[in-house]
């Protein structure tokens, strides 16, 4: 499918919305001026109503600002690309009101987009128009405005065509992590990342910096050493700041071994007073052992993750999992006699193979192991060819009630929704949901997510944020080559003295 926009400052918002709609296709994106688009509507009315051969494989948005209107093309093209009416062609014109300045032409653009879409595919999203990452935002703004519950329920369902589930769900968790952040200074505290880009073996969905550790064994103590230098800087850097909450992800933390792990632990000790929380995302069972969780532990790690996102075991096999359900329970095990008590479990939703019964099952092991958090996650596929292709093939039909199953496994935990976010090419339209007890929630992932606090982040492929306000966020990042980022730490630092200092 191909997407032709008119109007190039909308052009990326009305890629994400069609995305929506049509989330299997490869959509290749074109901005053309506006003598290429077709000039009447031969073969149909404003109505839609044709007759004819069905349309190709062209979607065309008009976002006609000084003509007050949007107009949808579903649309045939020659090899010229230029396009033309015919039999086939289907038009939409939707009006936009006079007068409006281009921030509010947008918005109206991208409701009328909505509407279109929705009129033409015949499908509602769960979501409605919010393409966004964080659809809880608006929400948590309004509360802090002196919005009621009936004022933010109108806005998502009014305005963004958001169902009343998600709507809900949205007010539920924007409401908690006000009461959360309430107690997080966002000017004199900070938060720090540390990234390590290292894994057992590379599962076939992950689109996060990755590498197997094998490959690089012989330079880790050479990593842990560029994490030293930029530790350094930081302390110095923020000396005068409290830092307010540890995260060491990856990748998978614990591929390093015990040593390198407690070389690593030795840089951060002795943590500071007044921590708030020090996660490290143990995830795969495969690299967790006893001697690891208790380097760990003696650092003062106050929560974890062991992530199984499956717990059948045919589906880690297909997707990379180089580890066996027995290993997540044995893991989980582990980590409860050492002393954890606050551990997080991930999941995966709309994997290779997994329908009703296979999500059925992972839900009900996992509910005898009793996380104290979980975080349930609808797949999204981007970089992954193999991942992609089975997508391709498969239906969303099933993704709502999978989801539904999960939530209500959280809800008889005693896991209460604390924090959410959405990807794009995400299974059903649907969202990544953080589940955890009262008093146990995971305070970075609501910083990292809501953006209200500077993070510092360390290590090849990071991304630091300075934050002034919610409207003052500048980032640095560091290279994404594990290499490269060795070989210019200096470089690395003085991207970040230059963004804080």
């Amino acid at each position: 499918m191909r997407l032709v926009c008119s109007n190039d400052k909308f052009e990326y918002d009305t890629y994400l919305l069609v995305k929506e709609f049509w989330p299997k296709e490869e959509i290749k994106r074109q901005n053309v001026g506006s003598d290429a688009f077709l000039k009447d509507s031969a073969a149909g009315g404003p109505d839609g109503d044709s007759s004819g051969e069905p349309f190709g494989d062209e979607v065309v948005i008009e976002c006609l600002y000084d003509k007050c209107r949007t107009v949808i093309t579903l649309a045939e093209s020659d090899d010229s690309k230029e396009f033309k009416a015919c039999a086939g062609c289907k038009r939409f014109e939707y009006p936009v009101p006079d007068g409006l300045d281009e921030k509010e032409y947008k918005k109206a653009h991208m409701r009328n987009l909505y509407l279109g879409l929705s009129e033409i595919t015949g499908i509602q999203l769960p979501w409605g128009n919010l393409t966004g990452v964080r659809p809880t935002k608006p929400a948590r703004q309004m509360y802090l405005d002196g919005a009621t519950d009936g004022e933010v329920a109108r806005f998502y369902k009014e305005t963004r065509f958001v169902s009343d589930e998600k709507a809900a769900l949205a007010s539920e968790i924007a409401k908690r992590e006000a009461k959360i952040l309430s107690a997080i200074d966002p000017i004199n505290g900070y938060s720090l990342y540390i990234g390590i880009p290292f894994c057992p073996t590379r599962c076939a969905y992950c689109s996060f910096l990755s590498n197997p550790i094998a490959k690089w064994q012989s330079r880790v103590d050479e990593y842990l050493g560029c994490l030293k230098k930029e530790l350094d800087f930081t302390k110095q850097a923020f000396a005068g700041k409290k830092l307010d909450t540890i995260y060491i992800g990856g990748g998978t933390p614990t591929a390093l071994s015990a040593d390198e792990l407690k070389v690593l632990m030795e840089m951060l000790n002795p943590t500071p007073a007044g921590l708030l929380e020090f996660t490290v995302e143990a995830g795969r069972p495969d690299s967790i052992t006893r001697e690891k969780l208790r380097v760990l532990k003696e650092a003062g790690v106050s929560r974890i993750s062991v992530n199984p996102q499956t717990m059948n075991e045919e589906t880690l096999k297909r997707i990379g999992r180089a580890h066996t359900v027995e290993q997540t329970r044995e893991a989980f095990a582990l980590a409860r006699e050492e002393g954890f008590d606050n551990i997080n479990m991930d999941l995966i939703l709309g994997l290779p193979g997994e329908g009703l019964r296979e999500v059925e099952y992972t839900l009900s092991e996992v509910e005898k192991m009793r996380p104290d958090s979980l975080t349930v996650h609808s797949l999204a596929i981007k970089r992954s060819a193999l991942m992609k292709e089975w997508v391709r093939g498969t239906g969303d039909e099933g993704h709502a009630t999978l989801a539904k199953l999960a939530y209500e496994t959280a809800q008889r935990l005693n896991l209460n929704p604390y924090y959410l976010y959405r990807q794009k090419n995400i299974a059903g339209n649907l969202e990544n949901v953080g589940f955890a007890k009262e008093g146990l929630y995971g305070i970075y992932n609501i910083l990292m997510m809501e953006e209200v606090q500077s993070i510092v982040a360390l290590g090849a492929g990071t991304v630091s944020k300075r934050v002034l306000s919610e409207k003052d966020i500048s980032r640095c990042d560091t290279a994404k080559d594990i290499g490269l980022y060795m070989d210019n730490i200096d470089e690395m630092i003085a991207r970040k003295k230059e963004l804080f200092c």
